[in-house]
């Protein structure tokens, strides 16, 4: 989540970055440049819109959220109370829950908004950089996370089976 929210690559076109926190313009960018920016050659703090805020404020809230989520998962498997172990385990799940939605709301707004807008980016083709996709891979983990928080066997307890025998003579040794 660090390389997503550090990066300028989330929407690329012709000599033109754009991410949560900067965008960026190559040397050679054809003008007019995107959104009509009176900017030359460099990186500039990202176009002040909502929708942009909002996803980095979403991504912010994912990593948070997961961070914590990993320091109780981390606690819980150090503890050797069983009745705090699964209360660390649970807790974590949830936080882990919420950084999960927090990413996939800020993956699914920054591309809508994006296309209400792209009539007057002055370009023709848009591609999603490698650091939307990273975010991407980011959710994917997040989850398998969740599974395996779910599929915790090791919270002491223990399944077994009990067989009674009874015998003809009213014994009951197995």
């Amino acid at each position: 989540m660090i390389l997503c929210l550090a990066s300028s690559n989330w929407l690329t076109a012709e000599k033109f970055r754009q991410g949560l926190w900067e965008q960026c313009i190559d040397h050679g960018a054809i003008q007019p440049l995107p959104f009509e920016l009176p900017y030359k050659p460099g990186c500039y703090p990202a176009r002040p819109v909502p929708y942009i805020q909002w996803a980095a404020a979403l991504c912010v809230i994912t990593l948070l959220l997961d961070i914590a989520a990993t320091v109780m998962t981390g606690m819980g498997l150090c503890s050797k109370d069983p009745t705090r172990k699964y209360t660390l385990y649970r807790f974590a799940l949830y936080v882990m829950v919420g950084a999960l939605l927090s990413v996939l709301i800020a993956l699914v707004i920054y591309p809508a908004c994006f296309a209400s807008e792209i009539e007057r980016s002055n370009r023709s083709v848009w591609e999603f950089g490698w650091a939307y996709g990273v975010a991407w891979g980011c959710a994917i983990f997040l989850f398998g996370a969740i599974l395996l928080l779910l599929c915790d066997k090791e919270t002491e307890e223990i399944y077994y089976k009990e067989r009674t025998i009874t015998h003809e003579n009213g014994d009951s040794k197995a």
